[in-house]
This record gives structure tokens, C-alpha cells and sequence, in this order.
């Protein structure tokens, strides 16, 4: 049983959900049924008590019930070495997210403090053969999950990028209001760089030092304009100098740690991940997930929530098991949905089993465990 844990938690008009609430005791949870029942829907409202946009990475909006649209609200009690915090997350029509904790209003921020919530959901599958776009974000949202502070300074340096666009699409020619933006970018920058290099080696100290039976994931950031290298504030100043010519006839900023990619080789065979089979390339994904709740562990003290939607997909029954051995190993409370309770039978009696269905557009949720 895991010691962090939300032990009571509801969905009011969240998406499919007019009024669910699910009483839970630390053991991994089980939600099945058929598709569109609104399983992924519960694991998208966990994920919206942690800072950022959730596992869907969608408007806050477009999770409002409908047709009600009263807004929406996901709380939970928190329990952790004996502590309970009450936490919400929630918006009003019209209005913006705000999160609360034991009844005060906070920033999204503070969620990353109490605890860290990780995730593996079917679009994550293409991750190796998408663009750099979709890796770099995953690459963020793993920085995030042991750095929180990382999300500000994205955005701080996203923000004095576009300000720098606009100047270049414009074709200004004042050289301060240049310098002063890329000096905000630098700034950011240098630091948004250094957190990622400070966890990847986190996630490779996890990786190589925990026996598991999934494959070891080697994790590299590849500049994708290889004109110049960067790492210190400095250095990114003086990139961004040299780049403004080129930037003015481009209209956008063409260096930074926005023009990055992650790579992923499979390093037993030494194989790039785009290169593997489906099953390979979920296998990775999921060894790196792993890996960065062990990282989280080591970090923070406690495992983090795990997010695990339809993890059945493109796993044989022997990775089936291996994976629910993991994560009872790892103390974790982690939610997995599936389209049927057999998928999960091997864990049927140290989990929490619910049934998932829908009837006229509203989703219901028995335990059945």
C-alpha cells in the first residue's frame, strides 16, 4: 500500500462525469470497461491536480461537462506519512483554473510540492516517430516532474520569445528592445537547459542501478541547428547576436532550447527507438517512466501517482506481469485502465477494481474489488 495516496476523491461535470466520487485505500486502482465510458476522463482529472495541462493537454474548457456547462471541479484528500491535504482543482464558466489547498487559493505550482503525479497514455506510442515537437514536451513535462519550478521559466522564456518574434516579423531595428529580450531568453534559457541535463542524468542513475525487466532507455538532447552550441547564459546571448540576421529574414527565433530534440536509443541493441518495433518502443516508454518514479523516490521521498491508460496495449502477458511487479515494487499508487477486468486478473486481489460504463452521456463507476 502506498504511504502517498488520494484516499477520497470526486469529479463534478468533468467531462462525461456529472457526479463520480471513488473512496480508495493506497492499493493500485483498476478502471475497465468499454471504450468510451469515460475511464480515460477519471485519469484525465487526477492529472489536472497537478500543475499544467493534464494528459490531454487540452483547454481547460473543453473538459466542462456538457450540455450544463457549469464549469468543473476535481478534489481529493491527500494522505501522506499520516498527513491529509484537501486539494481542488476546478474552473467556473468564464473564468480561470484556480487551485485550492486545505482552502486557501494557490498557485498551480504548490500542487508540485505536496506531490508529483507521471503519466503513460495511448499518444505517448508515437512518440519516437512524431516530430521533435511531441519529444521535447515529454522531455519538459519528465523535467518537470523533478525540477516544478521548470514550467515558469518555459514560460518566461516562451513569452520574451515571441515578443523577440514579433520585433523580427516587423523588421525593427532597435537594438535594445533586441538585447533586452534576449537577455530575458538567456537568462531562462541557460537554466531551462541545465534542468533537463540535470535530470536525464537523474533518469540514467534510476535506469542503470534498478534491476528491471524492461529494456534500458539511453536519453540524449540533440541541438537541431548545429550552426552553434550553447550552455551558459552567455553563450545563448551571444547566439542569439549572431542569429538576428538570420532570425529577421526567417521572421522567428531559429536557436535556443525550443529548437532541441530528444533522442531515445534502445541500449542493449544500441538501436535508435524509431527504429524498434511497437513493442519495443512501449517497452521504452514504459522503462523510462519507471524510471522516473524511481528518480521521483530517490528526489522527493515519496513515489509519485502513476497515470497508466490502456497500458495493456502492445504488451504480451509476460510484460503484463512484469509491469504490475513493478509498480507494486515501487509502492506507487498508480491507475490503469483497460478495456476488460482480465487484463488485469494477475493483480485482481492487491487492487481496487471499478467498472467503468455510460449510459445516455453520463458515466457511472461501481467497485467491483
Amino acid at each position: 500500500m502506498s504511504e502517498l495516496r488520494l484516499t477520497d476523491v470526486r469529479l463534478s461535470h468533468f467531462r462525461s462525469h456529472l457526479d463520480s466520487r471513488l473512496i480508495l485505500d493506497g492499493r493500485p486502482i483498476v478502471l475497465y470497461g468499454s471504450n468510451g465510458s469515460g475511464k480515460t476522463n477519471i485519469l484525465e482529472a487526477i492529472s489536472m491536480l497537478s500543475p499544467g495541462r493534464g494528459i490531454r493537454n487540452s483547454k481547460v474548457t473543453e473538459m466542462i461537462k456538457t450540455p450544463e456547462v457549469v464549469g468543473w471541479k476535481v478534489s481529493a484528500v491527500l494522505s501522506s506519512m499520516g498527513v491529509q491535504n484537501s486539494i481542488e482543482s476546478r474552473i467556473e464558466p468564464s473564468s480561470n483554473r484556480i487551485v485550492i489547498i486545505d482552502g486557501k487559493i494557490v498557485p498551480q505550482l504548490a500542487l508540485g510540492k505536496l506531490f508529483r503525479v507521471i503519466w503513460l497514455v495511448p499518444t505517448m506510442d508515437r512518440l519516437w516517430v512524431d516530430g521533435s515537437e511531441s519529444r521535447r514536451r515529454f522531455l519538459d513535462r519528465l523535467t518537470n516532474s523533478l525540477q516544478p519550478a521548470h514550467g515558469s521559466l518555459l514560460l518566461k522564456y516562451e513569452k520574451a520569445m515571441r515578443e523577440r518574434n514579433f520585433l523580427l516579423r516587423e523588421g525593427v531595428g532597435e537594438l535594445n528592445w533586441y538585447r533586452a529580450l534576449e537577455d530575458q531568453m538567456a537568462s531562462a534559457g541557460a537554466e531551462i537547459i541545465s534542468n533537463r541535463a540535470d535530470v536525464l542524468n537523474k533518469l540514467a542513475s534510476a535506469s542503470s542501478s534498478s534491476e528491471t525487466e524492461f529494456p534500458e532507455a539511453d536519453l540524449f538532447v540533440q541541438n537541431l541547428t548545429d550552426e552553434y552550441l550553447f550552455d551558459t547564459v552567455e553563450d545563448l546571448r551571444d547566439a542569439f547576436e549572431k542569429f538576428r540576421q538570420k532570425d529577421i529574414k526567417a521572421g522567428r527565433t531559429l536557436i535556443g532550447p525550443h529548437r532541441v530534440d530528444l533522442l531515445v536509443r534502445y541500449k542493449e541493441k544500441d538501436m535508435d527507438a524509431k527504429y524498434c518495433s511497437t513493442g519495443e518502443q512501449k517497452a521504452l516508454l514504459i522503462s523510462i517512466i519507471l524510471a522516473n518514479a524511481r528518480a521521483i523516490i530517490k528526489e522527493f521521498g515519496n513515489p509519485p501517482i502513476i497515470l497508466l491508460d490502456e497500458i495493456s496495449a502492445h504488451l504480451d502477458k509476460e510484460r503484463q506481469s512484469d509491469l504490475y511487479a513493478e509498480i507494486l515494487a515501487l509502492k506507487a499508487q498508480a491507475w490503469m485502465t483497460g478495456t476488460g477486468s482480465e487484463l488485469f486478473r494477475e493483480i485482481e486481489d492487491v487492487s481496487q477494481q471499478f467498472s467503468v460504463s455510460q449510459t445516455e452521456g453520463y458515466s457511472n463507476i461501481v467497485q467491483v474489488k
